[in-house]
């Protein structure tokens, strides 16, 4: 741990003691980030215990809890979760999850000795891990806001968890929309890291890809059934394309943030928590309400729906798609199906936040994968002329006496000279010359 790391560190421990020993309805300290902030009063409010090893009560009886788990509707999806995280959960001393939407955990599996360590606070199959009744954490605080989080350290309510990090996102029924469950990874602080992150949202995206497909089966597996389906092309445009019953909407830049925030809702969110996904300034509510108004103009009363804001049919994405090839491990698929960032001029907390880790899943399956035609892909890409860390691994990987090799060896080492990032490149070559190994 580097000393700012330490440092704030430090001031998170001291926020949430302020916090846990301040008059009820006291505001947390601005240092604590809003989504933590804002599940530290529910537990407040709720009189969860900070000090507590875990959640109270016993864990579900392991009879009752086998009989429940081989109907749960994420019972099909496990051994994909098991190949996507569970290997590199034992590999790294870290454990993975799988909970219903109650905040019970299902299956706990990973690193033996991480398990161990789990296992004293409570972490196991069958306990609840709701913030009901385990105060902030990854799993939990899904279940409340509907979406991917990372909970670090010290942001969790309860001290005694305050040694641990996890990210969680939820999966949700490819047709309703409904969350079925969450996934989770934890463990030590590589948990608190981007990467961490897009592996549970890929993890969740591939199972419901892979829900997706066993649900166009009918009964008897003779065939396809037809859903009506919304299909959202986001990628490498600024303005979305919408294709429903053979029609295709062109989105302006700000409908298509809606209508991907809205994708990413899945289930459907409220006005305030739908603002906040598209501003990190205030939205007055009858700004939101009319934009809505003319994007429900031009869908139509039976795409969006209001109360929660919700797209009222299937979607498939193709962000998502290429989360889902990453997930099984597809890189030149992925690659291939990637035309550029998601909406890349957008601010939009909820786009932005997609887009990091889309773009880090796949840059680092490129580079990890050492396919010097991957890598040429990359690098001839906007996206990627200026990423240092892969010009120097296709250098790596070509041939010795190359011209080739000589020519991206000179890119890397003009790069690495390079006090700045040149304007051309914007903030999108900054991310990934940050996010280099």
């Amino acid at each position: 741990m580097d000393a700012s790391t330490a440092t704030e560190a430090s001031a998170l421990r001291a926020a949430h003691e302020r916090f846990v020993t301040a008059p009820p309805g006291a505001p947390a300290s601005p240092a604590v980030r809003p989504l933590v902030a804002d599940s530290w009063q529910r537990c407040a409010a709720r009189g969860t215990r900070p000090d507590s090893a875990g959640p109270p009560g016993p864990a579900r009886p392991s009879d009752e809890l086998t009989a429940y788990r081989r109907t749960h509707p994420l019972a099909p999806v496990l051994p994909l979760f098991r190949e996507l995280l569970g290997a590199g959960a034992a590999d790294d001393g870290h454990v993975f999850a799988v909970g219903d939407t109650d905040g019970t955990l299902l299956w706990v599996e990973g690193d033996t000795r991480t398990l161990g360590r789990a296992e004293r606070m409570h972490f196991v199959e069958g306990a609840v891990w709701s913030e009901a009744q385990a105060g902030t954490n990854a799993p939990g605080t899904v279940l409340e806001v509907g979406r991917a989080v990372q909970i670090m350290a010290g942001e969790h309510y309860s001290s005694a968890v305050h040694g641990w990090s996890c990210a969680a996102a939820p999966v949700r029924d490819p047709v309703s929309g409904r969350v079925l469950g969450v996934v989770d990874l934890t463990g030590g602080g590589t948990i608190a890291t981007p990467p961490a992150l897009a592996a549970v949202r890929a993890a969740a995206l591939a199972a419901q890809a892979e829900l997706a497909r066993t649900s166009l089966l009918v009964p008897d597996g003779r065939g396809p059934v037809t859903h009506r389906c919304v299909r959202i092309t986001a990628l490498g445009r600024d303005g979305a394309l919408l294709e429903s019953d053979g029609r295709v909407h062109r989105l302006s830049p700000r409908h298509s943030e809606i209508v991907v925030a809205l994708a990413l809702a899945g289930h459907g969110v409220t006005g305030d928590r739908l603002a906040v996904g598209l501003s990190e300034h205030e939205v007055p509510p009858s700004t939101l309400r009319a934009e809505l108004t003319r994007l429900r103009a031009v869908l139509g009363p039976a795409l969006l729906g209001s109360r929660p804001y919700a797209l009222l049919c299937p979607v498939r994405t193709d962000f998502g798609y290429v989360a889902s090839l990453l997930a099984e491990g597809r890189v030149a698929e992925a690659l291939a199906r990637y035309p550029g960032p998601l909406l890349p001029r957008s601010e939009a907390p909820a786009v932005v936040g997609q887009r990091r880790a889309l773009e880090q899943q796949l840059r680092g399956a490129v580079l990890g994968s050492g396919d010097p035609g991957l890598l040429r892909r990359w690098v001839a890409a906007e996206w990627g002329m200026d990423d240092l860390s892969a010009w120097r691994t296709l250098a790596h990987r070509l041939p010795g006496g190359s011209p080739q090799r000589a020519a991206a060896a000179a890119r890397a080492h003009a790069l690495d000279a390079s006090l700045a990032v040149p304007p051309q490149a914007g903030r999108h070559a900054a991310v990934l010359q940050r996010s280099g190994p």
